[in-house]
């Protein structure tokens, strides 16, 4: 077997083995998407990750800044992949801070008061329609 810290593991496997997405090819479609981050870089999906390495992981509204502490190729259980990295103390309190922003807001969704009648329904109707 091989010393997976002298040589590194390519990002979208350790992005995959970490359960940061649930498979590998959707872990490459977020680098391709510029989603992630590798040390303040841009990512390439073949890129080697180091330990010590930093990550910048955008996943709809949440955004992870995680340090690599481990290397893995395997996909294991949750509790193994987060021995795998270490997500630093601003990126939790801002995480944290988004969470409760979003709790207190309501999502930032405007509900109406009342389902729409008939004359709203054509109009949300005809909108979808120039879209």
């Amino acid at each position: 077997m091989t010393d997976l810290t002298t040589q590194g593991v390519r990002a979208d496997v350790w992005l995959w083995a970490a359960r940061f997405f649930k498979t590998r090819s959707l872990a490459k479609q977020a680098i391709d998407g510029g989603k992630i981050e590798l040390n303040d870089a841009a990512c390439k999906p073949a890129k080697v990750v180091h330990v010590g390495d930093t990550f910048k992981v955008t996943r709809g509204e949440e955004r992870l800044t995680c340090v690599v502490v481990a290397l893995s190729e395997k996909r294991g259980p949750a509790s193994e992949a987060q021995k795998l990295y270490a997500e630093t103390e601003a990126s939790a309190a801002e995480r944290q801070r988004r969470i409760e922003d979003r709790r207190l807001t309501g999502g930032a969704l405007l509900r109406p008061d009342a389902r729409p009648g008939k004359r709203d329904r054509r109009l949300i109707q005809d909108l979808k329609k120039t879209l």
